[in-house]
């Protein structure tokens, strides 16, 4: 099996000991918000302390939000995309949207501090695609970190602070509120990355080397590169070698990648700044500001105009 291939809902999948077949079924932030004790807001957020309660279907699970937690007792097993992992006491694990986890055992006593983001909703408080960036390439390729115990107590502040405001509705601010605790948790997280990769000497696949240096190309020249062509004419590779490298890494296509950071720095340019339209247009290298509208339109469903005034 293809990793690309996991991405549909109807992909069989032949396990190793068997002729048994699985079809991979979608888990979407509503489904995780039934999870146990659960704290859910609309806006694409859910926390829990009890996802040993949640619903595991024995059919492999294509998760639609961003997933990190910490365990703080007892153990599970598992595998993201075919890879086996195992979490224990003060490990922290990543899991991104689109990814696969099959093979879920976990201990009686098993509990962690689970934070469950939809991609929409860590769009709206990243302040830039670094962010975006450098969470999705450690997450990859560190599924599973064990935390320093100061590290552990930041994490857990956060996790208790971000979920009493999700249960103030009284506070006009609310939103908002929660949207800043998550992004000094995301920096702090990002401390920890930092850590992990000035000790780390794990050697890269080659598949994941591809997709990472992709990524950081990406991030340096998005604003006037959008073409596939030139992103693998970079990394010395043909446009449909670089597309299947970057749909079997991430569950995206390179195109899909490049529209994601285009739209984001978009829709922080349109919140953010008090720039025209005409200016982001030149800013990001579209013909005209026409060409940007219809650009927007197409993945917002809505004018920059009409985001703007209602952001």
């Amino acid at each position: 099996m293809t990793a690309r291939d996991s991405l549909y809902n109807d992909t069989i999948i032949p396990t190793k000991t068997t002729e048994m077949k699985k079809n991979i079924i979608d888990t979407s932030l509503e489904m995780a918000s039934q999870w146990g004790n659960a704290t859910y807001m609309e806006e694409g957020l859910v926390l829990t302390n009890r996802i040993s309660d949640a619903s595991i279907a024995d059919s492999p699970s294509c998760q639609q939000f961003i997933l990190m937690a910490l365990c703080r007792k007892g153990s599970a097993h598992y595998s993201i995309n075919t890879r086996e992992q195992t979490i224990t006491v003060g490990d922290l694990l990543f899991i991104s949207e689109r990814h696969i986890v099959d093979n879920y055992v976990a201990s009686p006593d098993f509990e962690c501090l689970s934070i469950m983001v939809s991609t929409n909703f860590y769009h709206s408080f990243v302040q830039n695609v670094k962010n975006v960036s450098s969470l999705l390439l450690f997450s990859m390729n560190n599924p599973v970190v064990s935390l320093t115990s100061d590290e552990i107590s930041v994490y857990t502040n956060y996790y208790e602070k971000i979920r009493e405001k999700m249960t103030d509705i009284q506070h006009h601010y609310r939103v908002d509120v929660v949207k800043s605790l998550l992004l000094a948790m995301f920096y702090d997280m990002s401390n920890v990355i930092w850590r992990v990769e000035q000790s780390s000497q794990k050697t890269q696949r080659r598949a994941d080397a591809i997709f990472a240096n992709f990524i950081r190309l990406l991030e340096q020249n998005f604003r006037t590169e959008r073409r596939v062509a030139w992103y693998a004419q970079q990394l010395n590779i043909s446009p449909k070698y670089l597309s299947e490298i970057t749909k079997n890494v991430s569950k995206r296509t390179a195109n899909e990648w490049i529209d994601n950071y285009v739209m984001l720095e978009i829709r922080v340019l349109l919140k953010n700044t008090t720039k025209s339209i005409k200016e982001i247009a030149d800013e990001l290298n579209f013909p005209n500001q026409s060409f940007l509208g219809k650009y927007f339109k197409e993945h917002m469903n809505v004018s920059p105009s009409a985001y703007r005034r209602d952001a």
